[in-house]
């Protein structure tokens, strides 16, 4: 089936979005997508703002107006759904706007998912799938932060919540019958939660290969994360212009005998002036005190002899259990949370809700003493 091309109203002016929202009844599903960029920064900008219902579809434009008011008490209100694909990156983007995010957020792809049609299931496809639509996404990669947008990104954007309703009425209605409907609200709950979720306290644990590194340089390789992440954030420019990685490994595990030396190496990133410098030069001849020994994990080794043996066995009890349920063994607990439960031995966040009751027997009882 060819694609539609509907009409969507570009609105700009506060009282356009008041008139536009007005007529949104409560209890009517409203989609809703964005386009945002991050144009030499931390934090993502939000560019353009789609919302749909009944057939009616506006593009707001949050660089004229300021969204914030007029957005609450439609997308706040836990009587109305507010359906979204792959919400993530969007919910931080609508962030500054909705902290909390939708009061009552439906994510398509994640739905999909407990529908037992695969994980990370994009919109493209899942219009295809369900609704027998082929979406043009040439505009992918566009610049968004223009004005005026072309005709073919306004087509592109609208189009982006056309299908939304469509995809929800279809979707809830195969989760109800599959008895999945509540955790699918639990899964979208926690993906509203992880918004404001704090920067992870043992960042120095995404370098697997540091593995083998004495503990104290762990810890200094614990806090130079930190601290670029406490940097990026406050001056809102991206990690690397701060400290590439690979260079973060190389004043972990050889730290400059001056600030001089500091200077020479650090030379071309470009978000790092002569205070940052300064700080981080502390950062890295500082020793690490017992407190701060203690409070970094050790970055996990590569499995061997029996915590491996348990992680091949909880694969494959996870693989059974999901089959059974008839959802993708991701969706019920990827291989990273197995590994991590392996190594810390304490029950992850993550099997918490609906996976807790499924699995922990299983998995707790596979654990090597």
């Amino acid at each position: 089936m060819p694609q539609t091309m509907p009409t969507a109203v570009w609105i700009n002016q506060p009282d356009a979005l008041q008139h536009y929202l007005a007529e949104h009844l409560p209890h009517t599903p409203l989609g809703l997508d964005t386009e945002f960029m991050y144009q030499n920064t931390f934090y993502p900008q939000l560019a353009l703002l789609q919302i749909a219902y009944q057939n009616r579809f506006a593009l707001i434009d949050p660089l004229a107006l300021n969204i914030s008011d007029s957005l609450h008490p439609a997308l706040e209100d836990t009587n109305s759904i507010v359906i979204m694909h792959s919400a993530g990156e969007d919910l931080k983007a609508l962030s500054p706007f909705l902290p909390a995010g939708p009061g009552n957020l439906f994510d398509t792809q994640i739905a999909a998912a407990f529908a037992g049609m695969g994980m990370g299931l994009s919109y493209r496809a899942l219009v295809a799938t369900l609704v027998g639509v082929e979406l043009d996404k040439g505009e992918t990669r566009s610049d968004w932060m223009r004005r005026p947008l072309t005709a073919s990104q306004l087509s592109y954007a609208t189009l982006d919540v056309v299908h939304l309703e469509s995809l929800y009425i279809q979707l809830s209605h195969t989760l109800q019958q599959r008895g999945y409907s509540a955790w699918h609200m639990q899964d979208c709950q926690r993906l509203k939660q992880r918004i404001n979720r704090p920067p992870d306290p043992q960042p120095q644990h995404s370098f697997r290969s540091t593995a083998v590194w004495p503990h104290n340089t762990q810890a200094r390789l614990r806090r130079i994360l930190l601290w670029r992440d406490t940097q990026a954030r406050a001056l809102n420019r991206p990690r690397p212009w701060l400290l590439e990685d690979a260079l973060v490994l190389s004043l972990a595990e050889q730290p400059p005998d001056s600030l001089a030396q500091l200077n020479r190496r650090i030379r071309g990133q470009r978000a790092l002036g002569a205070t940052q410098a300064s700080a981080l030069f502390e950062v890295l001849t500082t020793p690490p005190d017992t407190d701060e020994m203690a409070s970094t994990i050790p970055i996990p080794a590569i499995l061997k002899g029996e915590e491996k043996q348990a992680l091949t066995t909880m694969r494959r009890c996870v693989e059974q259990r999901a089959t059974e349920l008839n959802l993708p063994a991701g969706l019920l607990c990827p291989r990273k949370i197995l590994e991590t439960y392996v190594v810390t031995r304490q029950w992850p966040d993550f099997l918490s809700g609906w996976r807790l009751d499924i699995l922990k027997e299983d998995l707790s009882s596979i654990l090597p003493d």
